[in-house]
C-alpha cells in the first residue's frame, strides 16, 4: 500500500483565482488528479471550491482534449486580437 493522501501538489494565483494540481493516493494504493478552482465570494473571507478528479486511466484521453480546447482558444483570442 501506499503512503495515501496527496503526494505532491503545485498551484498558480491569478488575482482572483486559485488552481491546484494535486496528485493524491487512496487507501489501495492508487494514484489520482484532483484539480481544484478556489475563488473569493462576495461575502468577505468565504471562497467557493471546485473540483474535478482525473484517474490515471483517462488522463490520456483528458489532456488531449484539454490541448483542443487550449488550442481552440489561442486561434479565436488571435483572431480577435487581430479585429
Amino acid at each position: 500500500m501506499g503512503q495515501r493522501g496527496e503526494v505532491f501538489s503545485t498551484k498558480f494565483v491569478t488575482n482572483d483565482r486559485t488552481y491546484f494540481f494535486n496528485v493524491k493516493e487512496n487507501y489501495k494504493g492508487d494514484m489520482y488528479l484532483n484539480i481544484v478552482e478556489s475563488k473569493v465570494t462576495s461575502d468577505e473571507g468565504r471562497f467557493i471550491r471546485q473540483s474535478v478528479i482525473v484517474y490515471p486511466e483517462d488522463l490520456g484521453e483528458f489532456i488531449r482534449e484539454f490541448q483542443k480546447s487550449v488550442d481552440f482558444m489561442k486561434v479565436h483570442a488571435n483572431k480577435r486580437d487581430s479585429q
